[in-house]
């Protein structure tokens, strides 16, 4: 397990790697592409089991979200927006808030969106963003605003460290209705609490969407039950791949696929351009 600073993730993976370890990343996989491609041939040379840990695919929000799609309540979706908002107006003397390789919130935030987006939707035909340093005295990136465009819907990512006001954290808009959620998975904060496993109560968000659906004249509004969160299913699903008893749950491959689009949104946001995936 590597929970370690963006910049080392290449060269410990590949260490391990080379030492015959499987090996679970934190997000975000590598600081390039090319680091990523690499470690995943080097994981396919050796016959080792890569993975990388986008945990928040496993978020009670996102869970619940997944589940309305999957079984079609809100149609044919035209308009996803996700955030990642929050308060802190100081910059910190942490590695994440300095200007080194891979810090800032795009390479911190910004690939749990990714993932999440990619989960639902698959891979965008372009994608247009927005990188900014706000705070006084920032050194990397702390604002982001990335459009992922679809023939017929648009994927709109927003992470700040400048928002003192609660922003929603989904806003789902489809042919049949919408669905906005408030609130973060609290399955983090109650790790970081020093909260630990098993719980009963485990990954349970007490913050229930809202969904509104619309037939003919008509307009429902509800509240909609959040789905417990499960984050012990992730390292669950790695026993079983270890064991040959299952898939890796989060193969390179798929997080090679957010680091094109990491490295895609950064060339996006240096020429102001919409750039078409290759």
């Amino acid at each position: 397990m590597i929970p370690t600073p963006n910049d080392t993730h290449f060269p410990l993976a590949k260490a391990a790697l080379e030492a015959g370890k499987h090996v679970v990343v934190d997000k975000p996989f590598t600081v390039t592409l090319s680091q990523a491609r690499e470690l995943d041939a080097l994981a396919r040379s050796t016959g080792r089991v890569l993975s990388v840990f986008h945990n928040r695919r496993w978020d009670s929000d996102f869970l619940t979200l997944k589940a309305l799609l999957a079984d079609g309540v809100l149609g044919e979706v035209s308009l996803f927006e996700s955030h990642f908002d929050r308060f802190r107006p100081q910059v910190r003397d942490r590695w994440r808030e300095q200007g080194g390789p891979g810090s800032g919130i795009w390479y911190d935030l910004a690939p749990h969106l990714l993932d999440q987006a990619i989960q639902l939707f698959g891979l965008p035909v372009s994608m247009t963003v927005d990188l900014a340093q706000l705070r006084p005295g920032a050194q990397s990136t702390d604002y982001f605003h990335a459009i992922l465009s679809y023939p017929q819907r648009r994927v709109i990512l927003h992470g700040t460290m400048l928002a003192a006001a609660e922003s929603a954290r989904y806003i789902v808009h489809g042919s049949r209705g919408s669905y906005v959620k408030y609130g973060l998975d609290p399955q983090e904060e109650r790790l970081k609490n020093g909260e630990r496993l098993p719980q009963e109560d485990w990954g349970y968000d007490m913050r229930d969407g809202v969904l509104t659906l619309v037939e003919g004249e008509a307009r429902k509004e509800e509240n909609w039950l959040t789905l417990p969160g499960n984050y012990p299913a992730y390292y669950a699903a790695i026993r079983d791949a270890l064991n040959g008893n299952g898939e890796n749950p989060v193969p390179a491959s798929q997080a090679i696929q957010i680091m094109e689009l990491i490295e895609l949104g950064m060339e996006s946001a240096k020429h102001r351009a919409t750039l078409c995936l290759a």
